[in-house]
């Protein structure tokens, strides 16, 4: 059965490999774009860009520019300054959509109740608009996955167990993790332990198609980046959460928890806290993913970028 998925996200390079993997592999109804890894002006420009690229006729939703509270820091030292490698692509011809993506998220779930799979790549911050809008709206979609978090605190910002997505905007994450009855957490820490061997992405970006061309370009410094730090592969965050989209059942272990996200804290803002051991009383609200099918993960990728 092919899933159908509404997207929220901030491409970025991971963002870009998750989107190549859902339009191989499952009907997309919409890109709802927030800004993170750069600001919404690169973030809807990509999206526009890879819808051009596979020639779909997925619309593009612009949304919010900023996080719901304070400011936050991009991640342009790792994307590049326009998000995609700084390779001065030929933009898309095509426009994006005039409603707001908060706006869309509400429409299009209630135009379809029961059947989406909602996947949230970025910071949470067009969810929680739309969730404020509409309480109701966990009712119209099937399941919620996350990309976002670091479940036992190794995060991936200056504020150390915070990771990205969550850290740019805790404040919607918050509003999310509480109103939203169930969801799928794919975290930093998973992504960690799925990293695709380097070597082994080369080839596959070798036998690939145009859209093996494509990512290859707009990859390249993420993968140098991450040679230069010595990691022992890609991190590739977003298509793990879109694996975990497309086919549930690639999950091999996972726990029930209930996660919180801080707020205040001067060293800890934007941690995610899970209550391992079920002290506080309060229902889980995660299903906390620990481990995938390595193998099955790195064939969808390939799929997708025709090797």
């Amino acid at each position: 059965m092919i899933p159908d998925l509404l997207i929220d996200t901030d491409p970025g390079v991971d963002d870009a490999l998750a989107i190549l993997m859902a339009h191989h592999h499952a009907r997309v109804h919409g890109l709802t774009i927030a800004a993170g890894n750069v600001g919404l002006g690169h973030t809807v420009r990509n999206a526009l860009k890879l819808v051009d690229l596979l020639q779909a006729d997925t619309p593009v939703f612009p949304g919010c520019p900023v996080p719901l509270v304070l400011p936050a820091a991009d991640a342009a030292f790792v994307h590049g300054l326009d998000g995609f490698g700084d390779t001065g692509y030929a933009p898309a011809a095509r426009a994006p959509e005039a409603e707001h993506a908060a706006l869309a998220l509400v429409r299009l779930a209630r135009r379809q109740p029961g059947r989406l799979t909602l996947v949230a790549l970025g910071p949470l911050t067009n969810l929680a608009l739309a969730l404020r809008l509409d309480p109701d709206l966990p009712r119209h979609v099937q399941r919620l996955v996350v990309m976002g978090g670091a479940v036992t605190g190794t995060g991936n910002t200056e504020r150390l167990p915070a990771e990205f997505n969550i850290g740019f905007d805790p404040e919607a994450a918050h509003v999310v993790f509480t109103e939203w009855p169930r969801f799928d957490l794919v975290d930093w820490e998973a992504t960690q332990r799925h990293a695709i061997a380097l070597d082994r992405f080369e080839r596959v970006l070798a036998a690939g198609d145009r859209r093996a061309r494509f990512y290859a370009a707009l990859s390249r410094k993420t993968r140098d980046f991450s040679q230069a730090r010595g990691r022992r592969g890609l991190m590739a965050a977003d298509a793990l959460a879109m694996a975990v989209a497309l086919q549930p059942d690639i999950v091999s272990d996972a726990a029930e928890r209930r996660v919180e996200v801080e707020l205040t804290g001067a060293l800890t803002r934007g941690a995610t806290l899970v209550d391992w051991q079920a002290r506080s009383g309060r229902p889980a609200n995660a299903r906390i993913v620990l481990e995938v099918d390595q193998a099955r993960f790195e064939a969808l990728i390939a799929a997708a970028l025709g090797a």
